[in-house]
């Protein structure tokens, strides 16, 4: 919710109160992998149409609207993108009936003249032809395909924020007009996001005065730019698949198409365990993790005024083959009080069974449960009791192989003489909550494999 609040906070400052003049459309495109590079010859290339696919009109709340939800000028924006790149020169064929038309004017006007001035030149030059046209489009536009938000209102005072994404979908492939081949066909996609916070006050300052103060204020990306930017992706990826299949040859030979290659690979790799919702499916911790914990005990027993004694544990965690299921060996160090009752240390040796719930993602829900002993300090040389332990919590990772947990466990013990009375029909039982650091050793199981080419 903060962060959702605070990058909107930009359009907040930044109202709009007058008219702004016609300016340069907004740049779309950002760094790129074939921004140094440039081709030894530039590629004629033919687009007939790129257009909406879709059918999808813009959604309403009530009723029903004939606005179209993606622009209907993708051959416009496909033109001019072809255009920037510096590595095709795209030609008329749109509107080539158009054009064909006006040749034909500038034909029959110059034979019309040639007539009375014998040095009267009635040909014109021939047309450009493409060795490859451009075909595709704008194949998918889904609506709302995560909303959500968050708001809070106390005492007559409150705000909110609200979030909605869509997605377009967009195809381009390059196709032999010498065979009719398909040559590359190219597959990207788009996020378009929506945002609004708003916040009020309701509030009787006086008897019969009542105060009232709202404001907010909503974005949303334009879908225009949206298209624009994901066809200007289409034209980037078609350039560089091009360049590794030998289909367009860029100056400085080999060791540029290795290059090329090599960056077109780190990214493959990191567009492979990317998720729908920009989630990256990839495993970021080690086979093995050293974990070390401080946790505040919580006894429940036969005594009453339990008092919170901290407490220091130390484990081992292996990973089995899928990244999520994984077994812990640990040992804790720990105090038990009631006030005035009972006070005694003890030392616990634990085996558990755990599961990351999202095991690819930084924060990571986990749950566990396993067997233990837990014994006397006084008396180290046999366990007292068995116990059944179960737990749960979240692990951040700010970096890879680096988690910080916080999390809860509940202790069954199997005796009810753990504190030296026995009283009542429960067992005695403690709880655990704490905070601790996970180091991880090794590769991780599920390691990005880049995509290779022959």
């Amino acid at each position: 919710m903060i962060l959702i609040f605070f990058t909107s906070c930009g359009t907040y400052f930044n109202q709009p109160f007058s008219t702004n003049k016609a300016r340069i459309g907004e740049s779309t495109s950002k760094k790129s992998i074939i921004d140094s590079i440039t081709p030894l010859k530039e590629t004629i290339v033919g687009v007939y149409k790129f257009r909406d696919q879709t059918g999808q009109y813009k959604p309403v709340l009530n009723g029903s609207t004939f606005s179209t939800a993606v622009t209907q000028g993708g051959t416009s924006i496909l033109l001019k993108s072809l255009e920037e790149s510096k590595w095709f020169t795209p030609i008329e064929r749109e509107n080539i009936g158009n054009l064909l038309n006006e040749r034909q004017i500038i034909r029959s006007t110059r034979q019309e003249y040639s007539k009375n001035n014998k040095d009267q030149v009635t040909s014109i030059p021939p047309l450009l032809f493409a060795g490859i046209i451009l075909e595709g489009g704008v194949v998918s536009y889904d609506s709302n395909i995560i909303t959500g938000g968050s708001g809070a209102r106390y005492f007559g005072v409150g705000g909110s924020t609200e979030y909605r994404e869509d997605r377009i979908t967009i195809y381009l492939r390059a196709v032999s007009t010498s065979s009719g081949r398909i040559l590359k066909n190219i597959y990207v996609s788009k996020t378009i996001l929506s945002q609004g916070i708003s916040a009020n006050l309701f509030r009787y300052v006086k008897l019969q005065r009542l105060l009232e103060v709202e404001t907010g204020v909503t974005k949303n990306e334009p879908a225009q730019l949206a298209v624009k930017e994901a066809i200007d992706k289409a034209v980037e990826l078609l350039i560089i698949e091009g360049i590794i299949d030998g289909l367009w040859k860029p100056k400085g030979g080999k060791p540029t198409v290795d290059l090329v290659k090599e960056k077109y690979i780190e990214e493959k790799a990191a567009a492979a365990t990317t998720a729908l919702y920009d989630r990256k499916l990839e495993d970021k911790r080690g086979k093995v993790a050293i974990n070390l914990e401080g946790a505040a005990i919580i006894p429940n027993n036969d005594y009453g005024d339990a008092t919170e004694k901290l407490g220091v544990n130390g484990s081992v965690k292996f990973y089995f083959k899928k990244p999520g299921f994984n077994i812990n060996l640990g040992a804790s160090y720990f105090e038990l009080e009631n006030k005035n009752n009972f006070k005694d240390q003890f030392l616990s040796l634990d085996i558990n069974v755990g599961y990351d719930i999202l095991p690819y993602d930084n924060l990571t829900p986990f749950v566990y449960a396993g067997f233990g002993a837990v014994s006397n300090n006084k008396k180290i040389n046999y366990f007292d009791s068995l116990k059944f332990q179960f737990g749960g919590g979240i692990e951040y990772l700010p970096i890879k192989n680096l988690g910080i947990k916080l999390f809860a466990e509940q202790n069954l013990l199997f005796t009810d003489d753990i504190d030296r009375l026995v009283q009542g029909k429960w067992n005695d039982f403690y709880y655990k909550i704490g905070l601790g650091l996970n180091f991880y050793i090794g590769k991780p199981y599920n390691s990005v494999k880049p995509v290779m080419f022959e």
